[in-house]
């Protein structure tokens, strides 16, 4: 891994072993910048203030080496991302301005695919982690985590099933607390779809009876416009010497008949002439008709303004015209059958929370059965971890109970209290030694104590998580002596099926190292540096003396650094 302007480093080359690496160095010297390495190339996030002051941007660049057919480079392929040589390059940058950019295989994708990439590459146990693990809500997650299948499973269901009867209960919370609107609501409907149904309105009623009203509201001047229009083309009967159209286009057509035979042009005016004739006498004819039958009768128009009165009150209040007011009663009439059927849907959502919170009840159950089961497995693994981290007596547990509520389900023939992960409360508990009563490990543990603790619960971690690579943070602190040896012992074997990064400021577990990083800072009077460091043969002999005893040059610690060194080579 290359470091670039992050924090106190300015340019620096991480190289990890393929085991135990340990990094050490001074307090402030930069140990947790590598953290932060790490956690940048894992897609976490971006922190202007680490850039290196003056610097532009921080870079951080990865290689890390994968096994044929891991699941991270086919998911790095498929976001097109190309291996080198079995490797995958990731990279990540992050400006002084706080913009970033994520980089894998020599393509530029989401920061987000990095974390998703994290999840199968590296298991990070920090100090973050250890005082999270407090939390009761923590713990129950990590007891499911390292359950798998066996809690998942059923956990998968409770959750689906939970979701479900949320949904459930606010349908009928919302129709129950809201029935005096609906009531309303349906009144109005009601009240328009009877106000429609009197009028009886048929499509297009409105327009007709506008047109229609039109008519018979001049009659007269139509009846008299239609008799001289029929006068003229047909004649008036009482003026035999007037003179009408029809008459005078049949006298055309007789004349160019008589000529047609000498001339095609006059013979195609001739039959123009002809339909000039046949459309003046239907014309003629439908004149004498229209006159016949125009109804000039004020009773039907009276009849016809009151109608169209009616169906204006209607379009007034629910639509522009009469078309928009039957669509407005068909949909009108829809949103009545709901709302008259919300008396069944709540006894129908009634009978479905019942059934959905019987369900949950036997879901809960199984959820508390299995967690109780995987409780005392982790238990055991935990506790026979401790006895490797120098607390031979002491003893883990964890309680796995539940608070009664008598609006909750049952479990175990009692009303409990539940919620998106079950019914279950979990705390995990220590009795240092024999005769101690097991206490929460927020309470019962120091500081030395707590960290084993935690140190044991994720090596647990480390056997059930498939990932190559795990990174402790310092989870030793507050330890020291024989108990530090054993940690450093234990983190060793871990190294044995794993590759193991632990920083830390214990020279009982650096010893154990199969690497050891040594970061640390010069001042050129200017521009503070660090670097980091491969420590082999005496080097690491100095650092070792300095952890112990803060003097490089100290014969006496010296002698010890070489004694832990010799006692972690034997033990390998």
């Amino acid at each position: 891994m290359r470091i670039r302007s992050l924090g106190v480093i300015d340019d620096a080359v991480v190289e990890l072993s393929p085991g135990f690496t340990a990094v050490t160095g001074e307090t402030g010297a930069g140990k947790t910048m590598v953290v932060t390495s790490l956690g940048l190339l894992l897609g976490g996030r971006a922190d202007p203030a680490l850039v290196r002051i003056g610097a532009p941007s921080a870079v951080v660049e990865g290689r890390i080496s994968l096994p044929p057919g891991a699941k991270p480079a086919a998911r790095a392929e498929e976001a097109g991302a190309e291996l080198d040589e079995g490797a995958l390059l990731i990279s990540r940058t992050v400006s002084a301005e706080g913009r970033s950019r994520a980089h894998v295989g020599g393509r530029s994708v989401p920061v987000g695919l990095l974390a998703e990439l994290a999840d199968e590459l590296v298991a990070v146990h920090g100090q973050t982690d250890q005082q999270g693990l407090l939390k009761p809500a923590r713990q129950r997650g990590a007891l499911d985590r390292y359950a798998g299948e066996a809690v998942a499973r059923p956990l998968t269901a409770y959750t689906e099933a939970y979701r479900r009867l949320r949904a459930v209960a606010a349908e009928l919370e919302e129709l129950t607390t809201r029935a005096r609107e609906r009531a309303q609501e349906a009144d109005l409907l009601r009240f328009g779809l009877d106000e429609i149904e009197a009028v009886e309105p048929r499509p297009g009623e409105d327009r007709e009876l506008a047109a229609e009203a039109e008519r018979l509201g001049h009659a007269e001047a139509l009846a008299s416009a239609a008799a001289l229009a029929h006068g003229a083309l047909a004649g008036d009967p009482e003026d035999p010497e007037a003179v009408d159209a029809t008459t005078l286009v049949a006298g055309a057509t007789r004349a160019l008949e008589a000529v047609r035979a000498h001339d095609p042009a006059l013979a195609a005016l001739a039959d123009r002439m002809g339909e000039i004739s046949i459309l003046l006498t239907d014309v003629a004819g439908e004149l004498a008709g229209y006159a016949d039958h125009l109804d000039a009768d004020p009773l039907r128009l009276a009849a016809v303004e009151e109608r169209r009165a009616a169906l204006t009150a209607l379009t007034r209040k629910y639509g522009a015209d009469i078309d928009a007011v039957l669509t407005w009663a068909r949909d009108g009439a829809a949103r009545l059958g709901e709302l008259d059927s919300d008396d069944d849907r709540i006894a129908g959502l009634t009978a479905e929370r019942d059934r959905l919170r019987a369900g949950l009840a036997e879901l809960a159950q199984a959820l508390s059965d299995a967690r109780t089961e995987a409780a005392d497995r982790f238990a055991e693994a935990v506790t026979a971890e401790l006895a490797s981290l120098a607390m031979p007596h002491a003893r883990v547990s964890f309680a796995v109970s539940q608070t009664e509520d008598p609006e909750g389900v049952l479990v175990g023939g009692r009303p409990v209290a539940y919620g998106p992960a079950g019914a279950d409360e979990v705390e995990l508990l220590l009795a240092p030694h024999p005769g101690a009563p097991p206490r929460p490990i927020a309470k019962g543990a120091s500081g030395g104590e707590l960290s084993r603790v935690m140190l044991a619960v994720e090596v647990v971690f480390a056997g059930t998580d498939p990932v190559p690579t795990y990174l402790f943070d310092e989870v030793d602190a507050g330890v020291g002596g024989k108990a530090a040896v054993e940690i450093g012992r234990r983190l060793a074997r871990l190294a044995k099926s794993a590759q193991v990064v632990v920083v830390t400021h214990l020279p009982q577990v650096a010893a154990f190292a199969d690497r050891q990083l040594l970061v640390e800072k010069t001042n050129d009077g200017s521009v503070t540096r660090s670097g980091v460091t491969v420590l082999e043969g005496e080097d690491r002999v100095r650092e070792l003396s300095r952890m112990l005893a803060g003097q490089e040059d100290s014969e006496t610690a010296r002698a010890h650094a070489e004694e832990l060194l010799a006692t972690a080579r034997a033990d390998a």
